[in-house]
């Protein structure tokens, strides 16, 4: 990303980021048991302290103080989700009592049992985050699928968002699910990296330890564009995944993967666009699995002639109810979905990104039966 947008993406990330925490605080100061004893100073140095803690934690990161920079990477995402609940409870509380208008004396002790009730959400949150995966089953018909390909095992993996907090010992854990699922073919649908590839490398041995038959395939995410595409693409070399980009395989007879480089950081990068052509039109015969990222652009792939597309991104929201805001950019949340007759399937992610918590849908892996569909 250039300078200076990248400059404009972290002003109005800081910005936004800063309104939650100024309605956050300004709200909490009314509850009755911090307005009796909290000082209005010390709620203005938490709530700055708070609103800069996951960029002071990054920042630790980079100057490698590793244990601390992991420690404070930990808390300040927790705070993260832990403060969008309180704020979407509080939000909640606004609306039904119009910004304390209706029921004014009973407001704030509401706002207090918000607070509290967020609170218990993120304990929640927090439990579902931290455990495993679950692997989602799902049998696909495929039309040009050969027969003597019938039955063959795609797993499918997304945002692992490798990093700080989720590093070598989680990705072996996940390793071993895989290979339980015995795969004939692993596809990466894209964030494999999170933070600097270079903190990456030590992960490099357990990115091998990922095999099947037929290979182990990867599309870039939009992290990997944020992190340095060139330093992200090597460390998948290096595990010996190979990286679709906006081009088609055939990774046996009749059967070819697609993929394309992140949809939507083409956009936030200016790069050029018609990539999902690209990929499909001058695309081996075959049954085709379309992989892109983020779940943008089905219609077009469905068009062109794919028979299923993958993706991931959006991870289902991950903390409700903030899912309902991805919905909006993104219809295609999580699940599966029939566009122009071809199946969708967009992963809720393997991994966390920021928090490691969700709620109420845990981690996924997707394992899929490719059945020949005439």
């Amino acid at each position: 990303m250039s300078g200076s947008r990248l400059a404009i993406f972290l002003t109005v990330a800081l910005s936004l980021w800063g309104l939650v925490h100024l309605h956050l605080f300004w709200r909490l100061s009314s509850v009755p048991w911090i307005a009796d004893h909290v000082s209005r100073k010390a709620l203005v140095i938490t709530g700055l302290s708070l609103w800069l803690s996951y960029v002071v934690a990054r920042m630790a990161g980079a100057l490698h103080l590793g244990v601390l920079a992991s420690g404070l990477e930990f808390a300040a995402s927790v705070w993260m989700g832990l403060a969008f609940l309180m704020f979407a409870a509080l939000l909640a509380v606004d609306v039904v009592t119009l910004g304390g208008a209706l029921f004014p004396r009973l407001a704030p002790l509401v706002r207090g049992w918000a607070v509290l009730g967020a609170g218990l959400l993120a304990l929640v949150a927090l439990g579902q985050g931290l455990r495993a995966p679950v692997v989602t089953r799902h049998e696909i018909s495929l039309a040009g699928l050969p027969p003597d390909r019938d039955g063959v095992r795609l797993v499918a993996i997304s945002d692992l968002h490798l990093g700080r907090l989720l590093g070598e010992r989680w990705m072996l854990e996940r390793v071993a699910q895989v290979s339980a699922l015995n795969p004939d073919c692993v596809v990466a649908v894209g964030d494999v990296v999170d933070g600097s590839a270079r903190h990456l490398e030590p992960l490099i041995p357990a990115l091998q330890e990922v095999r099947a038959p037929l290979g182990v395939w990867a599309v870039t995410g939009n992290h990997e564009f944020y992190e340095g595409i060139e330093h992200s693409l090597e460390i998948l070399r290096q595990a010996g995944w190979r990286v679709l980009r906006d081009q088609s395989v055939e990774v046996v007879p009749g059967l070819v993967l697609s993929g394309v480089d992140d949809l939507t950081a083409r956009q936030q990068f200016g790069l050029p666009d018609h990539a999902v052509e690209k990929a499909l039109k001058h695309r081996p015969p075959g049954a085709t699995v379309f992989l892109s990222h983020s779940p943008l652009d089905a219609e077009k792939a469905a068009a062109l002639g794919a028979g299923l597309m993958l993706s991931g991104h959006t991870h289902a929201g991950q903390i409700w109810p903030f899912n309902h805001l991805v919905q909006l950019r993104y219809p295609l949340v999580a699940g599966r979905y029939e566009v122009g007759g071809m199946p969708v399937l967009v992963c809720r992610g393997t991994g966390t990104w920021g928090p490691r918590m969700r709620l109420w849908q845990r981690s996924e892996i997707l394992h899929l039966t490719l059945r020949c569909g005439g």
